[in-house]
C-alpha cells in the first residue's frame, strides 16, 4: 500500500482526524531501518525501484500547494501527518522540512496538529529529537520491551537497541506519544504476561502523555499473524489506566 505522492490526502485517520499525509521518502518505493511484519506497505526488498528522497523544497512547494487548495475548497485538515513508506527521519532534510511544515500549518491552518509517526530509532541524535520536539504530536514507536522480541517483530537493522530508544526518549519528559502493535504470530505473542510487564514497566519509565495500542487494521507481508481484540486490550491495559495513563485503543 505505497503512497504515490509526497503529499498524500487528506485522508480520515482513525487515530488523528481528517489527517493530510506528507511522505518524504521514495513515492514509489520503501526507505526504513525497520521491516516490521505487519507493515502495509510491504517488505523492504519489494520496495527498493525507486530510492528517491525528496528534497526540502520540494517538500515545501507540494505541501504549500495542497494545504492552498485545501483551504479554497473549505477542506478541513484536523492533522498535518508525517507517515510515508518508511521512517521519515531518515530523510536528510528532515529537520528543515519539520521546520518548513510547522511555518506552512501556522499560516494556512494554524489550529491543525503537525504529528509525526516514527519508529523511534533515531531519537538519540540530537538534530532529530530537537525536530521531534517542535512537532504538536510526536508519536513514537516501542511494540516489544526486548531486543529479541523486537528482532522478530519489527526486524530492525543492525544496532538496533530497545534499552537506547527508552533511554532517548526520557529527553521528552513524557511530552510525547508512545504507540504499540499487539498481535499474536506462530512463533510469538506479544500479550504474554512476561512481554506485557516489560512493556508496563517502559511505560513507567518514560511516561508518555499518551498511549496508543492498536492492533492489525488491514492486509500484513507476514502470513498467520492474528490481531487481538480490543476488549482483551482494554483489560491488559487497565493496570496502567488505573495508574492514571491515557490510554486510546483501536482494534
Amino acid at each position: 500500500m505505497l503512497r504515490e505522492e509526497t503529499v498524500f490526502g487528506p485522508i480520515h485517520s482513525r487515530r488523528l482526524g481528517n489527517s493530510l499525509g506528507i511522505n518524504i521518502l521514495p513515492s514509489n518505493g520503501k526507505f526504513c531501518n525497520f521491516d516490521c511484519i505487519y507493515c502495509e506497505c510491504g517488505w523492504n526488498k519489494d520496495g527498493r525501484d525507486d530510492q528517491y528522497l525528496p528534497k526540502a523544497q520540494e517538500v515545501k512547494s507540494a505541501l504549500e500547494a495542497k494545504l492552498q487548495a485545501c483551504l479554497e475548497e473549505g477542506t478541513p485538515i484536523d492533522s498535518i501527518t508525517f507517515s510515508g513508506d518508511g521512517e521519515s527521519s531518515l530523510n536528510p532534510d528532515f529537520s528543515q522540512i519539520v521546520d518548513d511544515t510547522l511555518a506552512l500549518r501556522d499560516k494556512y491552518f494554524p489550529a491543525a496538529k503537525v504529528s509525526i509517526l516514527s519508529n523511534a530509532t533515531r531519537v538519540h541524535i540530537p538534530a532529530v529529537f530537537a525536530a521531534l520536539s517542535k512537532v504538536d504530536n510526536p508519536i513514537l514507536k516501542i511494540d516489544a520491551p526486548t531486543n529479541e522480541m523486537v528482532a522478530k517483530i519489527n526486524n530492525p537493522t543492525a544496532g538496533y537497541d530497545v534499552r537506547r530508544v527508552v533511554d532517548a526518549l526520557k529527553q521528552f519528559n513524557g511530552n510525547f506519544v508512545l504507540q504499540t502493535m499487539m498481535l499474536r504470530g506462530p512463533h510469538f505473542d506479544s500479550t504474554a504476561p512476561e512481554v506485557i510487564e516489560g512493556w508496563m514497566q517502559i511505560v513507567r519509565e518514560v511516561r508518555p502523555r499518551e498511549i496508543m495500542v492498536y492492533t492489525i487494521d488491514r492486509p500484513t507481508p507476514a502470513e498467520g499473524l492474528e490481531k487481538v481484540s480490543e476488549e482483551e486490550m482494554k483489560k491488559i491495559v487497565q493496570p496502567l489506566v488505573d495508574e492514571g495513563f491515557k490510554i486510546q485503543i483501536r482494534g
